[in-house]
């Protein structure tokens, strides 16, 4: 073992960059054969990787299979809050092992319909990272035809790794909470894509609460289900249409913090005392729940996509993912928009 090897398992690129002093983000021009880097600081990087062996399993295999030293990332809307946080921890991660970020919005139909049969990004990118986003059979079908890695955030892909939460348990601790504080008409505020469909997340976020409710004997009348477009508009229109319902609910649960937000602002319009006449219960934490004094499920949006970058990394140094599975706790924060009935 040299003065330069790593404690155990195969060195990355980060090995590389510290042994040799400089930046991952220098290793990766000089072992790629970019400009940038002075004649002296490549071989230096050079023979601290071949001390390492390095050179030998990630960076070498990507030069020579022609490798981009790219990830393509696929997310529905670059504008939200939880894809533009878990990009962010993705693209940290990416980054220090040298990895650049090509970054992909399939907002309307038209768009996702384009981009899975075209399959342009077979040739511009290495891997693909699909953040918050149900695919159909028929994409994950063509996706696997280009041959290409695939990792899910926030979303699992068939036979694919992917980083998540377990949307069921949360969606169950925020009904319980609501339940154990007396509550027992209770509603759901559900959201939908932009294919007017709703994703998987929404699907166990729904089975989570109905579950619970089935726990504690509670009907939910299909007047308590509304479903809306994803955002603020549309869990405003959401709480508009169950303030109009014969007998309305005591407490509501939003699939997302961002739905909740835009009910509170309904119930406030409307003069409700959240809170006291309507508890509100969301998901996420999202930035501004703490400021609202909303509470929510917390989910660790920036960790996901941070650990959807390990297996980005891992798939590509290794061909495979040890562990492929990587479910993250959520935590409920009990704040002043929920209170005993």
């Amino acid at each position: 073992m040299n003065e330069h090897s790593p404690p155990g398992g195969p060195a990355t690129m980060a090995d590389v960059a510290e042994a040799a002093g400089v930046a991952v983000s220098t290793v990766s021009r000089a072992l790629r054969g970019r400009p940038g880097v002075s004649s002296a600081q490549r071989e230096q990087i050079l023979r601290v990787a071949d001390e390492l062996s390095y050179s030998v399993s990630a960076s070498a295999s990507r030069l020579a299979g022609g490798r981009t030293g790219a990830v393509g990332v696929l997310v529905p809307r670059i504008d939200g809050w939880f894809h533009s946080t878990a990009v962010a921890g993705l693209q940290e991660r990416l980054h220090e092992h040298g990895l650049d970020l090509v970054l992909y919005r399939l907002q309307g139909r038209e768009e996702r319909t384009g981009f899975f049969t075209r399959r342009a990004f077979r040739h511009r990118v290495d891997a693909l990272v699909v953040v918050g986003t149900t695919l159909t059979p028929d994409e994950e079908e063509l996706l696997a035809e280009a041959g290409l890695p695939v990792v899910g955030i926030s979303t699992r892909p068939s036979g694919r790794p992917f980083a998540d939460v377990d949307d069921r348990a949360g969606a169950a601790g925020a009904t319980r909470h609501l339940t154990n504080l007396g509550h027992e008409r209770i509603a759901i505020l559900r959201s939908t894509t932009l294919l007017g469909t709703h994703g998987a997340v929404s699907h166990d976020r729904y089975a989570g609460f109905c579950g619970a409710m089935a726990e504690r004997g509670l009907d939910v009348p299909e007047a308590y289900v509304v479903s809306a477009p994803w955002g603020l508009e549309g869990g405003a229109q959401a709480m508009a249409e169950l303030l109009s319902a014969a007998t309305p609910p005591t407490a509501v649960f939003a699939e997302s913090d961002e739905v909740a937000i835009g009910a509170l602002r309904t119930l406030r319009r409307s003069n409700v005392e959240v809170g006291r006449t309507m508890s509100v219960i969301g998901f996420d934490d999202h930035q501004l729940a703490e400021l609202l004094d909303l509470s929510t499920v917390a989910q660790p949006v920036h960790e996901q996509g941070r650990t959807g970058g390990d297996l980005v990394v891992e798939a590509l140094e290794h061909g495979r993912v040890a562990e492929p599975e990587r479910v993250l706790p959520t935590r409920l924060v009990v704040r002043g928009t929920s209170a005993g009935h």
